[in-house]
């Protein structure tokens, strides 16, 4: 799930080399952060946190087949 977040980030930024996700694996819980460059913040974030919403979305889909909880936190 890690490289599938690097992946869609790395297709939304400008400055690909800086994309740079951290997974944090408990029990039952996925935490992934995700940093990027300061000026590709707002492509990931997207219009009222639209494109953030939708790569959430679909690492719930992909934790659910592990019986996983997923939460992917955008970091400065």
């Amino acid at each position: 799930m890690k490289e599938l977040i690097r992946y869609m980030a790395q297709a939304l930024v400008d400055n690909s080399d800086q994309v740079d996700v951290q997974e944090i694996n408990t029990l039952q819980t996925l935490v992934l952060e995700l940093r990027v460059a300061k000026e590709d913040l707002g492509k990931v974030i997207g219009k009222k946190g639209r494109t953030a919403q939708a790569m959430r979305i679909i690492l719930s889909c992909a934790a659910a087949k592990e019986q996983k909880r997923s939460i992917l936190e955008i970091v400065e």
